[in-house]
């Protein structure tokens, strides 16, 4: 593809539009699991959270093609997701393990969003890397137009769910949405979930499945963690 011809123009607007659509996932994951921080390191927590998440990002890139090759990959990648949103909005029960999705500790946070952003990242991944038809600059230049985004979308979100706590919940359904359609569009099962090429009843039924599961899961754990402090 020619540098800067209309085809390279057409493209990156294309990889800009997928990183557009799929950075709200980054700065979600980001913002909940930097949110049970100190102050003075949330910020520097959504920071190089988001390098991070680039840099995982541009690796997974570059290696797109293996990645197709691995079966079942999606379906794995959604499960790990699935665990990660549950984790996410589930309270601490003080068990004082910091290395969890909820560890209050600046690198357990950096271990959270780069492990997610790598499951959430395959999705993104084979889009940008399908946009690009191999030019590496228009790859590269989407990745950095995705930095700002990601970093204003979790410093907003933090924001939101520090004044009002109940979002965390949206953004966990955000996650589980995110979680439910990597399981079902893994191309191995797409006999089962697509069988005529597009989404029969199945396939959103297990995405509704994911969600429901796990925001009950995590209510469900957070209202036993509240009434066992309560009682003590």
């Amino acid at each position: 593809m020619e540098f800067m011809s209309a085809a390279w123009w057409s493209a990156l607007l294309a990889i800009i539009l997928i990183d557009l659509v799929l950075a709200g996932d980054n700065a979600i994951v980001i913002a909940l699991a930097a949110r049970n921080l100190p102050k003075e390191h949330q910020k520097k927590a959504i920071i190089w959270g988001t390098v991070g998440a680039i840099i995982v990002r541009s690796a997974m890139t570059l290696a797109v093609v293996w990645l197709l090759k691995i079966p079942y990959l999606m379906l794995i990648g959604g499960i790990a997701l699935i665990w990660i949103a549950y984790k996410l909005i589930a309270e601490d029960e003080g068990d004082g393990d910091e290395h969890g999705p909820v560890a209050t500790t600046f690198w357990g946070a950096m271990k959270t969003i780069i492990i997610a952003d790598a499951v959430m990242g395959i999705d993104n991944v084979l889009g940008v890397a399908g946009a690009a038809q191999g030019s590496f600059d228009l790859v590269v230049i989407g990745l950095l137009v995705s930095i700002p985004i990601v970093v204003f979308g979790s410093t907003v979100v933090l924001k939101l769910v520090e004044r009002f706590p109940a979002i965390m919940y949206v953004g966990a359904g955000v996650l589980a949405f995110t979680a439910g359609k990597m399981m079902v569009n893994e191309q191995m099962l797409k006999d089962i979930f697509k069988p005529e090429g597009s989404a029969n009843a199945l396939y959103w039924a297990v995405v509704a499945v994911v969600i429901v599961g796990v925001l009950a899961a995590g209510w469900l754990h957070n209202r036993r963690a509240a009434g066992g402090a309560a009682s003590t």
